[in-house]
């Protein structure tokens, strides 16, 4: 444990990012395991939808600089070969 108040600021604040990471990282995979399952069931209307809502949150993990722009891009464009693919 930080003796020093700076350093007992920053492990507050570190805990704060990385939960806010967190959830934004659960979210991101949460949203494709949707757009896989709307796929699996073959259902077209709730794979798009699933894939616009899955598109947002990575394009926000970008954003905030959780996820890498490469990384948010291929996984995209997987899930729409797989919407493509159906």
């Amino acid at each position: 444990m930080a003796n020093i108040k700076s350093a007992m600021k920053r492990t507050r604040v570190i805990q704060t990012k990385t939960m806010r990471n967190k959830r934004i990282k659960t979210n991101i995979k949460n949203n494709i395991k949707k757009v896989n399952a709307a796929v699996e069931n073959h259902d077209a209307d709730a794979a798009l939808e699933a894939y616009k809502v899955a598109v947002k949150s990575l394009d926000k993990g970008v954003a905030k600089g959780i996820v890498h722009q490469n990384s948010a891009s291929r996984k995209k464009s997987t899930l729409a070969r797989k919407i493509n693919t159906m």
